[in-house]
């Protein structure tokens, strides 16, 4: 959510209660103060969890507040983590591998980066997995390293994270 509120003292509070009034869960909020593009107002970022039945609410005791609501967007999935699969990742049905991830309905490879150095040789992959929160992260992981025995495939992991 991308709000705009007043440059005095006290407005990102004002603007900031009534989410967590809502019973949403901030995660970020990025202050952007730039004094030459709106010099009486700031512009504010505020990354939340909230469900989505109470949205409306919210919106509405925003705008009764003054806050300006400049962009709303869904951002789902929050959480991404890479990994190194090695092994005949071909031969092993890729697809059904990516698919048991994006089947979860939480998780998905939005990545993937593939070196196949010979048809009788052993690939790698740099997959990046996004997923919604921490604890659907390490589920999709789990079933990952489930996949990786099951079809004899080596699993690097976790090379990098980024919330």
């Amino acid at each position: 959510m991308k709000i705009e509120v007043k440059d005095a003292p006290g407005q990102l509070v004002a603007a900031l209660r009534p989410i967590s009034d809502a019973g949403g869960n901030i995660m970020a909020v990025i202050h952007e103060w730039d004094p030459t593009l709106r010099p009486k107002t700031r512009i504010v970022q505020v990354v939340l969890d909230l469900p989505e039945e109470r949205l409306d609410g919210l919106i509405t005791t925003l705008k009764a507040a003054g806050v300006t609501i400049l962009r709303l967007g869904e951002e789902r999935l929050l959480l991404k983590r890479s990994v190194i699969m090695i092994g005949h990742l071909m031969h092993t049905d890729l697809s059904d591998t990516v698919g048991q991830i994006d089947r979860t309905g939480y998780a998905e490879v939005v990545e993937m980066h593939m070196t196949m150095p010979g048809i009788a040789q052993r690939s790698s992959a740099l997959l990046t997995i996004s997923a919604t929160n921490r604890a659907h992260m390490d589920e999709a992981v789990k079933i990952l390293r489930m996949v990786a025995k099951k079809k004899d495939l080596l699993l690097v992991e976790p090379l990098e994270e980024v919330a």
